[in-house]
């Protein structure tokens, strides 16, 4: 028989599991996804087709987008553009924005 005392204990831990479920990465974005394709998603911002995608200049990449969420350094990170799934840091689509 389970006291209240014992599952007391335990709750600590059964947080703490779950903030590490909240905090694990996302799957990686496929760039054959739909939305991907449709923004011009790359997984090599050198991969970019610069005819159709003109806005693009060189130096642009995930990383350095203001909607990259990962850390500074990391290969890959989440994007709310695509769920937060992750994006390569050295990605890029047409939604890049400037870092401020």
């Amino acid at each position: 028989m389970t006291s209240r005392r014992h599952i007391i204990a335990l709750l600590p831990l059964a947080g703490g599991v779950s903030l590490l479920r909240a905090q694990a990465p996302g799957p990686v974005l496929d760039p054959k996804d739909a939305q991907a394709v449709s923004l011009g998603y790359v997984v090599d911002a050198a991969q970019v087709n610069k005819t159709k995608y003109p806005k693009y200049a060189g130096g642009q990449a995930c990383s350095n987008c203001q909607l990259y969420q990962g850390a500074a350094g990391s290969a890959q990170g989440p994007c709310p553009i695509y769920q937060n799934r992750q994006v390569a840091a050295k990605g890029w689509c047409s939604a890049w924005v400037k870092k401020a």
